[in-house]
């Protein structure tokens, strides 16, 4: 059964908690003091190992940043510890690798979205706001390559059907998920409301019985309701400021 729809579920404080998990302490630290300038921002830990991101989030987390490689063991394994406890706490990996089978493991593992290290500083702000709104973050070259490996493995393996049919109108937001496109956006090509849209979200996710957005969207790569995007890594990203088709 999916988890709660943290979209549905407004915070009792306008601040943004995050916390910033990375061995590599030039990056936190240079993190920790970019997103301390915006005042909507509080960075409320930072921790370089799975055993330092579990006891970190005994606190509430709104936002992590989490990197995928840990001196012991992976982003993955702190993600499903993190996502146990708060459920709500929005996951972006922010890492080097980008390789599919890496991806992947995130996503499985809870995560809401996927930053490259390369475009961390420049795009880490957004990123933050976009996950905490409830973006489904993730290049559209990323994407592209879920959808080659999924097409791949999709003969050898049986994948369930949704607990429920999806009705047309959620296949139509499922859709527009998969090709990237913010949430806002989705709304005013549907002709839809904005919690109209959440509700839809949220039934999608039950329905196929996924934790995440972007598990919905592995969901759809597999059952051919989306055709693979286009691969090209100068697009910006949906849901970050400048974004454009």
């Amino acid at each position: 059964m999916a988890r709660e729809d943290p979209e549905l579920y407004a915070a009792d404080t306008t601040e943004i908690r995050v916390l910033l998990v990375d061995d590599h302490q030039l990056l936190t630290d240079a993190l920790s003091r970019l997103l301390s300038r915006e005042g909507d921002i509080t960075v409320v830990g930072v921790a370089g190992t799975v055993a330092e991101a579990k006891a970190a989030a005994r606190q509430r987390i709104d936002v992590v940043l989490m990197d995928y490689r840990l001196p012991d063991g992976t982003g993955a394994e702190a993600t499903r510890a993190i996502k146990a406890r708060w459920p709500v706490a929005r996951v972006v990996m922010l890492t080097a690798l980008d390789d599919d089978e890496t991806v992947l493991d995130s996503i499985r593992a809870g995560a809401d979205g996927y930053l490259t290290k390369d475009r961390a500083l420049d795009d880490v702000v957004g990123a933050v706001r976009a996950a905490y709104a409830g973006e489904v973050l993730l290049p559209r070259s990323v994407i592209a390559g879920i959808a080659q490996r999924v097409a791949a493995v999709r003969e050898r393996e049986t994948v369930g059907a949704p607990a429920e049919p999806l009705t047309g109108r959620e296949i139509e937001v499922l859709r527009a998920l998969a090709q990237g496109l913010p949430t806002g956006e989705i709304s005013t090509r549907l002709g839809i409301a904005p919690n109209t849209l959440r509700t839809h979200v949220h039934n999608i996710m039950g329905k196929l019985r996924v934790h995440s957005k972007l598990e919905a969207v592995v969901f759809a790569f597999r059952h051919r309701l989306v055709e693979s995007p286009p691969s090209d890594e100068r697009l910006p990203w949906p849901g970050l400021p400048g974004a454009r088709d």
